[in-house]
């Protein structure tokens, strides 16, 4: 069973925020905000671009762009290999419970 939300506080960029989740989501959370923070932390020192807000988009684009590019693609096709992979034994098993009856 799960437990209700909570509170936790996350550092990104030297600023606390708190951030509602449940406990099982807890170690999740601050593992993404860890990556979050990496990533704005990276734009913010190699870069000229200035302030949070802007530092937070550039890292969202950024992180968008590497889902839908690397990882989005790859897990999209590995999800349908392993999707064709239970297809097919599925009709292999459904093919020997025809010849039962």
């Amino acid at each position: 069973m799960m437990a209700g939300p909570r509170s936790i506080e996350i550092n990104i960029l030297g600023r606390a925020y708190k951030v509602a989740c449940s406990r099982e989501e807890e170690s999740a959370l601050i593992a993404a905000a860890d990556y979050l923070d990496e990533k704005m932390r990276e734009i913010r020192d190699s870069s000229k671009v200035i302030g949070a807000e802007r530092i937070a988009i550039m890292a969202g684009l950024n992180l968008a762009h590497d889902l839908l590019t690397q990882g989005g693609g790859g897990l999209v096709e590995a999800a349908r290999t392993r999707l064709t992979h239970c297809n097919a034994l599925l009709d292999s098993v459904l093919e020997d419970q025809d010849t039962l009856f």
